[in-house]
């Protein structure tokens, strides 16, 4: 946009330009433009038929021909100066009309030198290469006075793009030209319209308009196109669980890496925390505190049964049953420690199969005890032949037993399939889990299901046997504390599944610690009571 009517723009109010942005064709200040400008003379430039009438327009003034006009008129004296003038009435700095004119200039000149260097060569060729030749040289290609480019297209037209110019007035009703961006044809894809939006000064009675039929989508939202609607209107959809987007106006929301996960809002991906059960967090502190107490109360009341070893109420219940039922609990209680901490490819191996196998030594004591007690009522009957299989090596046949089998199944799993440390990263959202892989679920439950079956034999005898007629019969206390057994460990393994990362490592700890609790307290404790609190009970007279 250019003015060329010079009483409109003094007469009309610039103020409405305030702020408009129009489209010119690029232009670009040349050095001594304005020198020249502030040369012109009309007296002087007298071969320039348009001067005057310009001078006459521009300045209110008149060449008088005649007196009458002299009169009228105020005479030109060719003193006035352009540079005085506000720019809303001339701008001295270049028009993109002149520059383009500057631009032909040169590019003529350029032709014609051409053109006169290729005059001895045109001579000896033939017309058709005269013509080729001539048509070849004429596109001119050349660098201006300001290291512009300067070059035409194949049908002779000039390459420029536009300038995008903002108006800017003043109370002075002076107006002033501002580039804030452009329009270059030339330029590489995605560069070719640029805007410099800081620079812009907008029209006092708004701000700067949308060019949109809604907002702008904000982080953790993609845009969808509306469908019939113009390419810039769409929805503003909020991205998929899992997804983000971190940025306004994405098309689409994007996958966080495995070791990240969304924030709430759905704008960036934050990185995973490693978690394990660790001996520094309050959980591994509590669990190992009470691991260790067990085992504690566990060596003393092993140690009051050594001391008294001879008495009857000892002795009554297989002594070395009972020495053999403390130390598996000692260790099982000591178990817990192998679960807490960081994982390491020997606690992976050593957790499940330490535990299962001292585990499995505990129930089938606990079966022993069960039969040993039904046994010896059964072989006090008269000509009973059951009185051969009570004794000592029923006992330890039956422990032995039940220790190589369950030896054996933890030898197969950790051939084909051995526990080893692993990453989980999507168990959690919010964490990378690193925990014990157990290699093979299967066996880990085989492992289960063995202690579980002999808990089931041991219960079953022992509430068979609950009702025998004997001052020292433990079948109750077994068959209570095998039921609180196996209620603990029905209830751990739907638990166990639901639960994951250290929590499913708490659960399995909560479990050997009550189950193994259950048995301490119940079979041992109200012996103990009676050896420490009440020694008249402990005879073999009662």
């Amino acid at each position: 946009m250019e003015f060329t009517s010079v009483p409109f723009q003094q007469s009309w109010d610039l103020d409405i330009l305030h702020g408009s942005l129009a489209f010119a064709i690029h232009s670009q200040d040349v050095v001594g433009f304005q020198n020249f400008l502030q040369k012109r003379n009309p007296y002087v430039e007298t071969a320039d038929g348009f001067i005057k009438d310009f001078w006459k327009q521009i300045f209110l003034c008149s060449f008088p021909t005649s007196l009458e006009e002299e009169n009228f008129w105020n005479r030109c004296s060719g003193e006035e100066k352009l540079e005085a003038l506000p720019r809303s009435v001339f701008d001295m700095s270049i028009t993109s009309h002149s520059y383009s004119i500057y631009n032909a200039v040169y590019a003529v000149a350029h032709a014609l030198h051409s053109m006169t260097s290729l005059n001895f060569k045109l001579r000896t060729m033939s017309e058709e290469g005269q013509k080729k030749s001539l048509n070849q040289q004429l596109k001119v290609s050349f660098n201006n006075t300001v290291g512009e480019m300067i070059s035409f297209d194949e049908n002779g037209n000039l390459e420029v793009g536009f300038d995008i110019i903002n108006w800017v007035t003043f109370p002075n009703l002076s107006l002033h030209r501002v580039k804030v961006g452009t329009f270059d044809v030339k330029a590489p894809r995605g560069q070719i319209f640029s805007v410099n939006a800081d620079s812009i000064r907008w029209p006092r009675r708004f701000s700067q308009p949308i060019s949109l039929c809604n907002e702008p989508c904000h982080k953790g939202h993609s845009k969808t196109k509306k469908e019939g609607k113009p390419f810039c209107c769409y929805d503003c959809l909020p991205c998929p669980r899992g997804k983000v987007s971190n940025q306004m106006d994405l098309e689409s929301c994007y996958q966080c890496p495995e070791d990240h996960y969304p924030s709430k809002a759905q704008d960036q991906c934050i990185p995973k925390e490693i978690s394990f059960l660790s001996f520094q967090e309050p959980l591994g502190i509590i669990l190992a505190i009470v691991a260790l107490l067990f085992s504690s109360i566990t060596a003393l009341v092993l140690m009051v049964f050594i001391q008294h070893r001879d008495t009857p109420i000892i002795k009554a219940n297989n002594r070395d049953l009972s020495y053999a039922l403390l130390v598996s609990l000692l260790l099982s209680f000591l178990c817990p420690l192998l679960f807490i901490g960081q994982p390491q490819r020997i606690t992976c191996l050593l957790r499940q199969t330490t535990f299962g196998i001292i585990f499995s030594v505990a129930v089938s004591c606990m079966v022993a005890k069960s039969l040993t007690v039904v046994l010896a009522f059964m072989a006090t009957r008269p000509g009973s032949k059951i009185r051969l299989w009570v004794g000592k090596r029923l006992a330890l046949f039956i422990v032995l037993s039940c220790y190589f089998i369950q030896t054996s199944l933890c030898t197969v799993w950790l051939m084909r399939s051995a526990p080893f440390p692993d990453l989980d990263m999507h168990s959690l959202p919010a964490e990378m889990v690193l925990e014990c892989n157990e290699g093979s679920t299967a066996m880990f439950y085989c492992i289960l299901g063995f202690i579980g079956l002999l808990a089931m034999i041991s219960f079953t005898v022992a509430f068979l046997g609950r009702n025998l007629p004997d001052s020292f019969n433990e079948a109750k206390f077994i068959t209570l504390s095998m039921l609180l057994f196996c209620s603990v460990w029905i209830s751990f393994v739907p638990a166990y599944q639901s639960t994951k990362g250290k929590y499913m490592v708490a659960m399995e700890i909560f479990s050997i610690l009550a189950s193994g609790a259950g048995l301490l307290v119940l079979i041992f404790f109200p012996k103990v009571y009676i050896i420490l609190i009440r020694p008249e009970l402990n005879s073999s007279e009662l």
